[in-house]
């Protein structure tokens, strides 16, 4: 049986990926590009759990480095082009496709930490 307070996997991973609310899955998370808003528009959440730290990228980096260096490698043995070239073609791809994951990691990451109830380690003493 499900726990109808707790959004599906589906509806968790579709929230983060639209920069929606974890709670309602209506408000946006960003003001901006990746500058969270301080709460929600729609239900009040208060954004102040939300620390995605580097997660975001260190995912961006894998990613984004293992999709541009396939093209990269694809580009090199189907056309065997000159250097200039994958410069030319290759580094604008790798920033495009890292600065396009940036937000999307940011907002799948914040939306799981909401989700799972993440927070800092404490000690009981």
């Amino acid at each position: 049986m499900t726990n109808p307070a707790r959004p599906s996997a589906g509806a968790t991973a579709a929230a983060g990926l639209l920069g929606r609310c974890p709670a309602c899955g209506r408000g946006p998370l960003f003001d901006g590009y990746i500058a969270l808003k301080p709460s929600c528009d729609v239900c009040g959440l208060d954004y102040g759990f939300a620390d995605s730290g580097d997660g975001p990228a260190v995912f961006v980096t894998l990613i984004g480095g293992f999709v541009t260096l396939a093209f990269a490698l694809w580009l090199e043995f189907a056309f065997a082009p000159p250097m200039w070239v994958h410069l030319v073609v290759s580094l604008p791809a790798v920033v495009l496709v890292c600065l396009v994951l940036l937000r999307l990691m940011k907002g799948v990451l914040i939306v799981l930490q909401h989700r799972n109830a993440a927070a800092e380690a404490r000690l009981d003493r």
